[in-house]
């Protein structure tokens, strides 16, 4: 059994969208409506996010850099399996470096990995602050913290720009464009 005919049992194209950018972008908020959407449309889909990677598989993981190009490794292989069963897999990880996000897509075939950059300025997400983790790393007991400690490096050719601070249905609309493929 292969992907292509565990695609066509699903009735749809296996597809990783991965999205990108700082903490408090809101990538997980656009993760869960896109996955919610994919749902009602009849889509099999999996969310990976950085708090259910970490609190599990990555929970042995820290922030320093070599820790971060970990947990992108093991997040694009499990993104790989869940691509191999036949499933829209929706990645919704800050992800920092370029080059593990090259690496990343370095799994996949051309079309079948889309980068996604949301891209929510800096002070909105600082402001915004769920998890405190600006706070924290502006205390200084969190240095490693990206966008405050540790640089973020855009992406140079995502297939898609959304950002966090528009109307989220409008996001989603797109993001479902991009998966599911137009009537002929």
């Amino acid at each position: 059994m292969d992907r292509d005919a565990r695609s066509r049992l699903k009735g749809q194209q296996a597809r990783v969208l991965w999205l990108t950018r700082l903490p408090g972008a809101g990538k997980s908020t656009i993760a869960d409506a896109l996955d919610r959407r994919l749902f009602e449309l009849g889509l099999h889909t999996y969310v990976l996010d950085g708090d259910n990677v970490r609190s599990g598989l990555n929970s042995d993981l820290g922030f320093a850099p070599a820790d971060r190009t970990e947990n992108v490794r093991r997040v694009a292989e499990v993104a790989r399996l869940l691509f191999d069963a036949g499933l829209v897999v929706i990645v919704a990880l800050v992800s920092p470096f370029r080059g593990d996000r090259e690496a990343a897509r370095g799994l996949f075939d051309d079309g079948d990995f889309l980068e996604v950059w949301v891209n929510t300025p800096f002070a909105v997400c600082s402001r915004r602050d769920p998890k405190g983790l600006y706070a924290r790393a502006r205390a200084g007991t969190l240095p490693d913290m990206t966008g405050v400690g540790q640089n973020y490096e855009e992406p140079e050719n995502p297939h898609l720009v959304v950002t966090g601070t528009g109307a989220l249905e409008e996001t989603v609309h797109r993001l479902v464009a991009a998966v599911v493929p137009a009537p002929r």
